[in-house]
């Protein structure tokens, strides 16, 4: 039975009956307390208490007034600040701008439990109450906004959160490395101000005198008037950002400078086996049991996280800028434990939901070269071809999941990470297709191929088409061979960056040669931090500083995004009005190729349309 003592302190109460006087860092999170190491805050905060500092959380506070964040008093070193799990825009807005209708990272799922731009407001708030206590800002909201950013919302470009929260610290990226490096030094009696040595730290200067080894960018006012200088300081930024390459990074803004450290180096796998092996209670605090719950500890409850890091490369995806793209794995002993707590879970019914992490099929570090020289500044590992240096191998993975399935009450276990199919063609070994398709799956599998026109894919970052087409052949393939009837639910997108009607018509032509209708459709959002949000603000690939068509007109959109469900009545006009406006009038009508019939009583139009059927029949 989980009672509230198995909690990290979240009231006065809980002061009292801990005998805390004060805590030594205070957690503000713009989530509902979650203990669980999917959650960054229960991560860190799990992780101070095991070097023995005393920490307190203040999970969504009333940010209308400074009261909510003094309930836990002040704390000796420093006051921890994030938004949660999620950017508090990206929670809060559909790529639409239409705000979504429940926050899965709230109890019962109800909305409006924290503020849009959460880190900011949170830590003026913070300002209010306590003027002189040192602030640090990191988790995934800060860390995506550290460099002058263009902001989706706003459609403008934005200062370094830095500035706009008034913090005294950024840690970005994992941040288990910095924050006890930063505890340390604030233990030791050391300012804030005089913590600028960290790697996987941002922090403001006001000279730069002692900075060493450091390039300057374009500043922000530079990239917020010019969009070549902003794809320019976008390609400094995303070529540093390696722990064993990257460069200290300066961005003047006005007369102050804006200053990264580079990156943490990756965890070991004994350190990140130690990180889950904390001691969390894996379950939402019981203050939230009367009121639902918090919805988003069911997608992870009963999965297990196998690694972090992704070398995929995808150009809409900030895991380079976050996390990086040095695979870091845990032991096979690790994971075998925590998946012996799911067993002992009441609520478990033999299911392991998963077994993954950015990309689930990924264990190890793409090549050998990445562990002493870092990864390449400008070469993908899997984009547009698999480097000759990369290492194809799936046995560790095989050999996991083998263990895990084997496990005394284990009925099944799941793989819904995503994986790459680009990696899985690029092996010479079926074994892990053949495990996946026979028991790792349960009557399909999603995969996410995006889309299918080349000169899109080549602007994602994806791999082209016929690689698709490939995979899709040999899935079925073994499928057969194992006498299962299997399917495959692939992931599209619509409006990414190079994606005009005739690319998007283009796609619909291959939803309808496959039969298959995607309920789900995933709209391109530019949020902070991606190269394909670089491309949708400047209009240039900034790899090669060339123009780049980006739909930005909210009727194409509406009119891609609808090509792709084109079966769905509701859709009919854009769908109509999206042909006529590719001149691709030759898919509306009654042959078995068209993707729609002609409009009925539209007079001489819809006559002529009918006419220009029959005489091709």
């Amino acid at each position: 039975m989980i009672n509230r003592d198995d909690f990290l302190p979240v009231s006065k109460e809980d002061m009292q009956r801990t005998k805390i006087e004060q805590f030594d860092f205070i957690f503000i999170s713009g989530d509902a307390y979650v203990d669980h190491p999917s959650f960054g805050s229960a991560v860190i905060t799990r992780l101070l208490q095991s070097r023995r500092y005393k920490v307190g959380i203040i999970s969504q506070p009333d940010w209308r007034s400074s009261d909510a964040f003094k309930v836990l008093g002040r704390p000796k070193l420093a006051f921890l600040v994030s938004s949660g799990n999620m950017d508090s825009m990206v929670n809060h807005y559909t790529a639409g701008k239409k705000p979504r209708r429940e926050d899965l990272y709230s109890p019962g799922g109800v909305r409006g439990k924290r503020p849009d731009r959460a880190v900011i407001v949170y830590c003026n708030r913070l300002r209010e109450a306590f003027k002189d206590v040192p602030v640090i800002i990191g988790g995934i909201e800060a860390s995506l906004r550290r460099f002058a950013h263009y902001d989706f919302w706003d459609d403008q470009v934005r200062r370094s959160i830095l500035f706009d929260s008034r913090a005294d610290l950024l840690i970005y990226g994992m941040g288990e490395k910095p924050v006890i490096q930063v505890a340390e030094a604030l233990e030791s009696g050391m300012e804030i101000k005089y913590i600028t040595y960290v790697n996987g730290t941002a922090y403001i200067a006001s000279e730069l005198d002692s900075i060493q080894d450091s390039i300057v960018i374009p500043g922000y006012e530079e990239v917020r008037d010019s969009k070549r200088e902003y794809a320019r300081a976008f390609m400094f930024q995303y070529r540093e950002q390696d722990y064993h390459t990257g460069r200290t990074l300066i961005q003047p803004h006005g007369e102050k400078f804006l200053v990264q450290n580079p990156p943490a180096a990756p965890l070991t796998e004994t350190e990140l086996d130690d990180v889950y092996g904390l001691p969390f209670t894996r379950q939402y605090h019981p203050i939230y049991e009367n009121q639902g719950g918090v919805p988003a500890l069911k997608e992870v409850k009963f999965s297990l996280a196998s690694q972090r890091g992704c070398f995929g490369g995808c150009s809409f995806c900030a895991l380079n800028f976050h996390q990086g793209r040095v695979v870091q794995s845990r032991s096979h002993e690790s994971i075998i434990r925590e998946a012996g707590l799911l067993l002992n879970d009441s609520g478990f019914k033999g299911y392991i939901h998963d077994v993954g992490g950015p990309t689930a099929n990924f264990r190890h570090a793409a090549c050998d070269k990445q562990m002493y020289a870092g990864v390449c500044k400008d070469r993908q590992c899997l984009y547009p071809t698999p480097c000759k240096n990369l290492k194809v191998d799936h046995k560790d993975y095989v050999a996991l999941l083998k263990k895990l399935r084997s496990l005394p009450g284990v009925k099944k276990v799941f793989v819904r990470s995503g994986l790459r199919y680009d990696y899985i063609m690029s092996d010479k070994d079926d074994e892990f297709l053949r495990e996946l398709c026979e028991h790792h799956i349960s009557g399909q599998l999603k995969v996410a191929p995006e889309h299918v026109s080349d000169k899109v894919l080549r602007y994602m970052g994806k791999p082209s088409k016929k690689v698709y087409d490939r995979f899709v052949k040999k899935y079925f393939h073994m499928n057969k061979r194992l006498r299962k009837e299997q399917y495959l639910v692939p992931y599209l997108m619509s409006g990414h960056p190079g994606s005009d009607l005739s690319a998007a018509v283009e796609l619909a032509e291959y939803v309808r040669d496959m039969g298959y209708n995607p309920e789900q459709i995933q709209e391109f959002y530019p949020t902070p931090g991606t190269l394909s949000t670089c491309m949708y603000y400047t209009g240039l690939d900034p790899r090669i500083m060339k123009p780049v068509y980006v739909p930005r007109d909210p009727e194409e959109k509406a009119m891609q995004r609808a090509l792709i469900q084109y079966r769905n009545p509701e859709n009919y006009h854009l769908v109509y009005k999206a042909l006529r406006a590719a001149g691709r009038e030759d898919l509306i009508g009654f042959e078995e190729k068209c993707l729609i019939k002609p409009p009925r009583n539209t007079g001489r139009e819809g006559r002529k349309a009918k006419s220009g059927n029959r005489k091709r029949r």
